[in-house]
C-alpha cells in the first residue's frame, strides 16, 4: 500500500489573520491617526456583502463598542486589504468587496481601544487648532524648522519674500491694499520652496547610508500623511514638515527610504529605520505630540 500523503498544514482563518495584522504599529499620519491594513485572502463564494451599485459602496454604519455607539463609514473597493483610518469625519474603513460585514465588525472590536483613543486625540487636536489660529499680520510668528520666524510686511518695491537668517525675520513686500490670502499664498510658496530644498539635501544622505536608490522626490499636501513611498521608489514628503525641527524631518526621510527595503511596518522595517537613524523613536513620539494642531492654517 502506498504511503499516505502528509496532510497539508491548515491555513490560518480570516479572523486569525485580522488579529495578527491588527497588532502592527503603522506610521503616524498628519493628525495622529494610523491606518491599519489587513492582508487579503481569496474571496469566499458566500456570505459576502458585495454592493451592486456605486451608491452602495460608501455606507454609514454604527456598532456598539464600550457601551457607546461608534459610527463609521464603510467603503468597498478593489484593494487587497482592510484599512482603518481616522479621518476628519471620523472612522473610515475601506475593505475588499468579498470581506463580510461580520468580519469587519469583529476587526473593529479587536481594535476598539486604538480607535477610541485616536478619535479622542483627533477631537483634542481639533480643539487646539481652533484655539491657536494664527493671525496673519505684520509681526506674526511662523513656525519654521522647530523655531519661529517673524513676518515683516512692507509695501516698497516689487512683490518679494526675503529671509533674514540672522534676525529670524521673513520680509514680505505686498501692495498696500493686499488681502490676507495674498500673504498666506506668498508665505506658503516660500515654505514649499524651502521644504523642497531641504528635503533634497537630506534624501541623498540617508539613501547612501541605506545603500538604496530612489526614483524621485516630490512634495505632498496630503491631509492625513507625512510621507509615502511606492515600490518604484517614488517618494512624497509633506511640505508642512518644514515647520518641524530637522530631527523630525530626518526621521520621516529615513522612514520613507527604509520602505525601499521593507514595504511594510514589520520588525525588520523598524530595524532598518534604526540602522540609519538610531534615535527614530524619540523623533516619532515628538512628531505625534505636535501633530498638526500647532501649525498655521493656509
Amino acid at each position: 500500500m502506498p504511503a499516505a500523503k502528509p496532510a497539508k498544514p491548515a491555513k490560518p482563518s480570516l479572523i486569525e489573520g485580522l488579529q495578527r495584522a491588527l497588532q502592527l504599529d503603522f506610521f503616524n499620519d498628519l493628525f495622529g491617526g494610523n491606518e491599519v491594513r489587513v492582508d487579503n485572502r481569496p474571496a469566499s463564494p458566500s456570505g459576502v456583502d458585495n454592493p451592486s451599485d456605486n451608491a452602495a459602496r460608501t455606507r454609514k454604519r454604527q456598532i456598539l463598542v464600550q457601551d457607546q455607539i461608534l459610527e463609521y463609514e464603510l467603503r468597498r473597493s478593489k484593494r487587497r486589504s482592510i484599512g482603518f483610518l481616522i479621518a476628519d469625519e471620523g472612522l473610515r474603513i475601506t475593505a475588499p468587496r468579498w470581506v463580510t460585514l461580520a468580519d469587519i465588525e469583529q476587526a473593529i472590536r479587536e481594535k476598539q481601544q486604538w480607535i477610541i483613543a485616536k478619535l479622542r486625540e483627533k477631537r483634542e487636536l481639533a480643539s487646539r487648532r481652533l484655539q491657536a489660529t494664527m493671525r496673519w499680520e505684520d509681526g506674526a510668528r511662523l513656525p519654521y524648522l522647530g523655531t519661529h520666524l517673524s513676518l515683516r510686511i512692507s509695501h516698497q518695491g516689487r512683490t518679494a519674500v526675503v529671509h533674514d537668517t540672522e534676525q529670524g525675520i521673513l520680509h514680505i513686500s505686498l501692495p498696500p491694499d493686499f488681502h490676507e490670502q495674498q500673504l498666506k499664498d506668498r508665505v506658503q510658496s516660500w515654505l514649499q520652496q524651502e521644504a523642497k530644498r531641504i528635503f533634497n539635501q537630506r534624501m541623498p544622505i540617508f539613501a547612501q547610508r541605506l545603500g538604496v536608490t530612489y526614483h524621485s522626490m516630490s512634495l505632498s499636501s496630503a491631509g492625513t500623511r507625512w510621507g509615502s513611498c511606492t515600490s518604484q521608489g517614488k517618494i512624497r514628503l509633506n511640505w508642512r514638515l518644514i515647520h518641524f525641527s530637522p530631527d523630525i524631518i530626518d526621521y520621516v526621510v529615513a522612514h520613507e527610504l527604509s520602505h525601499l527595503r521593507e514595504m511594510n511596518h514589520s520588525a525588520d522595517f523598524w530595524a532598518t529605520v534604526e540602522s540609519i537613524y538610531p534615535n527614530y523613536e524619540q523623533a516619532k513620539q515628538k512628531l505625534r505630540r505636535h501633530a498638526s494642531a500647532d501649525l498655521p492654517v493656509f
